[in-house]
């Protein structure tokens, strides 16, 4: 489904509006929803929305979603998403905790090249924001 037809769609808002409480629903429970059903989708612009939504949880458990998993946020293969997803890092005020998980990916042994390489150059970004 092309990307204009898909937000002229009735059900998008539907969609938009299931992620945002998501977003806000303190549960730990909704990270793994998002992140299950959100970022997995076939649309782009589900997953875009999905990703920003995880990012602006600024938990540490929503941020590794989107920064630490391959396919996922600043790793999809849509620029797309990739390219909304650091926007939305480089926006929040306060970066201490997508720093930590930057840092950790960066460091950590479980990550394949790909992914580390993009986490080094999103906190570089981030460094200069």
């Amino acid at each position: 489904m092309e990307r204009s037809s898909f937000k002229n769609n009735k059900n998008f808002n539907r969609v938009s509006d299931i992620i945002e409480s998501l977003t806000i629903n303190p549960s730990s429970d909704s990270i793994a929803v998002l992140e299950e059903i959100g970022t997995n989708s076939s649309i782009d612009e589900v997953r875009e929305l999905t990703s920003r939504a995880l990012v602006k949880r600024n938990e540490y458990d929503s941020l590794n979603v989107v920064i630490s998993s391959r396919g996922k946020g600043i790793n999809d293969m849509s620029t797309f998403v990739a390219m909304s997803t650091i926007n939305e890092l480089l926006s929040l005020e306060n970066k201490e905790e997508a720093m930590r998980v930057l840092e950790n990916t960066i460091s950590s042994e479980g990550f394949d090249e790909e992914v580390k390489e993009n986490a080094r150059s999103v906190k570089a970004l981030m460094a200069l924001s």
